[in-house]
């Protein structure tokens, strides 16, 4: 004969979750979730962990313990469990580098076209160069010679 079903279940407490924004999940430490605002029967053996979590939030984490009252079972605290949670920074752009300019490729200098030869043509007389005019003397590089 079994007697299992007899025996009394292990004692708990409803807890109550909530958060600002309403809608994150709070997840005990033994496996229990619910959406906020929510409430957990929770077992009073042992304080338990719950994180609450919100796509866009900083995920939260309270612990809850049971507390032994004088002829009352154990019930868990703090309960309500309340917590506001922080918007999540904005993700981290990327810092995009400008790309490595790639060194042009030298191009070979171009060749000067040669000018066809021209000849005098007969009867003419080949176009003199002109005159060679010195350069002022400001202009030299050196200093003038003192005049006399």
């Amino acid at each position: 004969m079994n007697l299992d079903g007899l025996k009394p279940g292990p004692m708990t407490d409803t807890v109550r979750f909530e958060s600002e924004p309403p809608g994150a999940e709070a997840k005990t430490s033994n496996g229990q979730t619910c959406r906020t605002p929510c409430a957990l029967a929770l077992p009073v053996e042992a304080p338990l962990t719950v994180t609450f979590s919100l796509n866009g939030y900083q995920p939260e984490s309270e612990t809850i313990e049971p507390i032994a009252q004088t002829g009352n079972p154990p019930q868990m605290r703090p309960n309500p469990v309340m917590v506001e949670l922080t918007p999540a920074p904005p993700p981290a752009k990327p810092v995009k580098k400008p790309a490595a300019k790639k060194p042009a490729a030298k191009k070979p200098a171009a060749k000067p076209a040669a000018k066809p030869a021209t000849r005098p043509q007969q009867g003419t007389a080949p176009a003199a160069a002109p005159a060679q005019q010195p350069a002022p003397a400001a202009a030299a590089p050196w200093p003038a010679p003192p005049k006399q």
